[in-house]
């Protein structure tokens, strides 16, 4: 009787797969919807988005998600977490369609703040994230409450993700030196070299509402203002449209063209 119930079973399953591929029912993936609904939420940059672009971006995230580890360090990483990391990884690039990170292999998520030496214990934890060297080179770290922080609140211009991971991008022609050579066209070069520069003395007198920390040197300048710039567009628009402008070029060409070509 066990094995006459067994085979109806067999058969059923094998009618309800030839039924489903009949149709073109596509498969459940696990943790989709989820993952969309946190996208949704949470994720300014993406609400924004047309719906077939969303869908670029959920794929964007997924394969993501496929090729880089993200390891909890004395935490717990969350569905939130791992989808705020991935659209922090997806939001500087996502007007290069080719773009895949080749330096870039693990994300290690620690709960707070930690020291140079990677230390999440005693004093001088005053970092909240850092793309690794040495040893931990294609590693990142960052801190999940400021993870967190950056795309749950929406009311500064702050988020530490994306700072590191445009770090990354800046990162790929070799140097770190706020000139992201991969996504910047030639002709920009020195007109962006001038602004930023323009931009850091205004800083540095106080006359600028960009995070103090963009004048610490011109990587930093870069990864502050894309911070602002992807978090508080609007914002940016108005009271730096010169600079705004050209982060469009930057991170977002083809926007950045048709603007131009609105306005002449």
């Amino acid at each position: 009787m066990q094995v006459l119930i067994f085979i109806i079973s067999i058969i059923i399953v094998a009618l309800v797969i030839r039924a489903a591929v009949k149709k073109k029912i596509p498969l459940a993936q696990p943790g989709f919807e989820i993952e969309k609904q946190i996208l949704g939420q949470h994720v300014f940059f993406y609400q924004q988005l047309a719906p077939a672009e969303k869908t670029r971006f959920e794929e964007s995230l997924k394969f993501f998600l496929q090729e880089v580890q993200i390891t909890g360090v004395k935490t717990t990483v969350e569905d939130m977490d791992r989808v705020f990391i991935a659209a922090a990884a997806i939001i500087p690039i996502f007007a290069f369609k080719d773009w895949q990170y080749r330096n870039i292999h693990e994300v290690l998520l620690y709960p707070d703040s930690f020291d140079n030496d990677y230390k999440i214990a005693g004093n001088g934890r005053d970092t909240l994230g850092m793309v690794g060297n040495g040893p931990m080179q294609n590693v990142m770290i960052l801190s999940q409450q400021d993870l967190r922080n950056g795309f749950l609140n929406n009311h500064d211009k702050s988020n530490t993700a994306i700072h590191e991971f445009v770090h990354l991008v800046d990162k790929t022609d070799g140097d770190t030196d706020g000139l992201p050579a991969a996504l910047l066209a030639h002709q920009y070069a020195l007109p962006w070299l001038k602004r930023m520069h323009q931009e850091i003395q205004q800083i540095k007198s106080g006359k600028s509402d960009i995070n103090p920390y963009g004048a610490s040197n011109e990587a930093e300048f870069l990864a502050v203002t894309a911070e602002y710039f992807f978090k508080q567009p609007h914002l940016m628009q108005q009271k730096h449209p010169e600079l705004f402008g050209m982060l469009q070029q930057i991170f977002a060409p083809l926007a950045a063209t048709s603007q131009i070509t609105r306005q002449a």
